[in-house]
């Protein structure tokens, strides 16, 4: 019983709240500065667009910057999404998956909640 209340009163003093600190010496934060002159301000235009289809159970997203279509997603109702992209930007869309074409990467579903 003596241990158990020597452990109480050990657990009470580490649980005290420290003695307030002095609030006399304490300094406001410095302004934030502004930017640095070169960085360029934000631009809209480079903002992706994206439009969402529906057509006969599949999704589709077009994807598009300064109104150029450069991504497609394809999601069907049944299966798995998959991408089409114009890599060179010539309009010729190749579809892309996970990985690079040399190395497959293994995209199995274990569970879904």
């Amino acid at each position: 019983m003596r241990r158990f209340l020597a452990l109480f009163a050990l657990l009470m003093v580490a649980a005290a709240p420290a003695p307030a600190q002095n609030r006399a010496d304490l300094q406001p934060l410095p302004a934030v500065p502004p930017p640095p002159p070169e960085m360029a301000p934000f631009d809209a235009a480079l903002e992706p667009e994206v439009t969402i289809i529906k057509r006969e159970g599949d999704t589709v997203e077009e994807h598009r910057i300064k109104g150029k279509l450069y991504k497609i997603k394809v999601t069907p109702a049944h299966g798995v999404p998959y991408y089409l992209v114009d890599r060179e930007g010539d309009g010729n869309f190749s579809r892309e998956t996970m990985g690079t074409p040399d190395v497959s990467v293994p995209t199995w579903v274990i569970g879904t909640f």
